[in-house]
């Protein structure tokens, strides 16, 4: 019997590949292998994938080691090297099972991923292991944050078209899916590149109306410069899109935002913020911040720390500042890692206290809860919440009171 395991580190697009390449290898001759799916955004996130290519040679000696995602795509070289590994493949190349086939007496199989145009539309029948399912609907980015090493490892932007998104969709929820995530590395430009130029708010519209039994949709990360005005009218009308929107704004300070080269300023951020709130009341917001980026001094810092209390961020994604070689930001006078460090942490720990007064305010409401495990999951607000007991299937959403909150969870009854 054939043995593949799939192992996924970083975002949710990576999660979709990984489907893709599990699904492809059920049907295919693929011999007795491990595949590393890799992501570079830190370097925190290279070393664990390092780390799980080593464990991945100590369990199973004899499989074949092969490495791919943005760490691979962006350092070939440096995996290649490693003596765990056996094969090294690109991210346009990973999702062509016949490479894995047919390239067994090469170490690298990386193109050049700025050439690829086009995404093509891989169709999945569903997630192991996950009630949530994710639909990729674009990938690639054009802008060039100073950050940022993806668009190394992802390409330009580029997208899938609706009619494909839709009939993905469609397979997730007779699947029995009922929520789904829509997932890109900068789904705000989806459309751009297609004929029309549909932007994401039509896209998302367009699933509601052809996709009218998927009882839940949630879109990852967005860029507070690029919400377009038919996404404003699904969030202000459509109870099946989630109350829940996450932001990448990733600095709170004017110079920071302007040295990182982002298209918004702090202005932006409270103003759109300002607007999703009077669109949908009932709204929570999350963001993507990065702590100690180089040049960062204590005020502007302090900038970003006001910014997360002033709009109640409630869901945050902190990110210590990673240096990215061949980035602009690498060089950029540099912080020390015990800052860098520290700024994380006090970031941290404001994100818990605006997540607490959140949780602590619904408490003794309705929640709406898609079931992950027997006795929890997330709500219609991605709040976690938790059962004394078995409540309902993994994949079903329940309705719950919530009760209590101990520290992490919302403790929920069912609702009678």
């Amino acid at each position: 019997m054939t043995q593949v395991e799939v192992k996924t580190f970083g975002c949710r697009l990576n999660a979709f590949e990984s489907e893709v390449i599990r699904e492809q290898t059920k049907f295919a001759s693929v011999d007795d292998t491990v595949i590393i799916n890799t992501c570079a955004v830190t370097a925190e996130a290279e070393r664990q994938a390092r780390q799980a290519i080593r464990r991945a040679r100590r369990e199973r000696p004899d499989a074949r080691i092969v490495v791919t995602g943005c760490a691979a795509q962006i350092n070939p070289d440096t995996y290649s090297t490693m003596p765990e590994v056996d094969l090294v493949i690109g991210n346009a190349e990973k999702l062509r099972i016949s490479r894995f086939l047919s390239e067994k007496n090469k170490s690298i199989v990386v193109n050049d991923i700025m050439s690829v145009h086009e995404t093509a539309p891989h169709m999945i029948s569903g997630f192991d292991g996950r009630a949530r399912a994710f639909i990729q609907v674009q990938n690639g980015c054009d802008h060039r944050c100073t950050f940022c090493i993806i668009p190394y490892g992802r390409g330009n932007s580029r997208s899938v078209p609706i009619d494909q998104i839709v009939k993905q969709a469609r397979v997730l929820s007779s699947a029995g899916y009922k929520e789904v995530v829509l997932t890109g590395v900068d789904i705000s430009a989806y459309g751009y590149d297609l004929k029309d130029s549909p932007n994401l708010g039509h896209m998302v519209a367009t699933i509601l109306r052809e996709v009218p039994e998927l009882a839940r949709l949630r879109v990852s990360s967005i860029d507070p410069a690029e919400i377009d005005a038919d996404l404003k009218e699904i969030i202000s009308t459509e109870t099946r899109f989630m109350p829940h929107i996450h932001l990448s704004i990733q600095s709170g300070d004017d110079v920071i935002l302007k040295r990182m080269k982002r298209r918004h300023n702090r202005a932006t951020v409270l103003k759109i913020c300002q607007e999703l709130r009077l669109l949908r009341p009932d709204i929570v917001l999350g963001a993507d911040l990065i702590a100690g980026f180089p040049t960062e001094t204590e005020e502007m810092f302090s900038n970003t720390l006001n910014l997360v209390q002033e709009i109640e961020l409630v869901w945050l994604h902190v990110f210590p500042y990673s240096p990215r070689r061949g980035t602009p930001a690498a060089r950029m006078p540099q912080l020390s890692g015990k800052i860098v460090r520290g700024r994380a942490q006090k970031l941290r720990h404001v994100g818990k206290i605006t997540a607490e007064s959140f949780l602590q305010s619904q408490l003794n409401k309705v929640q709406l809860v898609l079931m992950e495990k027997a006795n929890r999951g997330l709500s219609q607000h991605y709040s976690p919440v938790q059962f004394q007991n078995e409540t309902g299937q993994i994949g079903d959403i329940v309705e719950v009171i919530a009760r209590e909150y101990d520290g992490q969870h919302l403790i929920a009854e069912a609702v009678k």
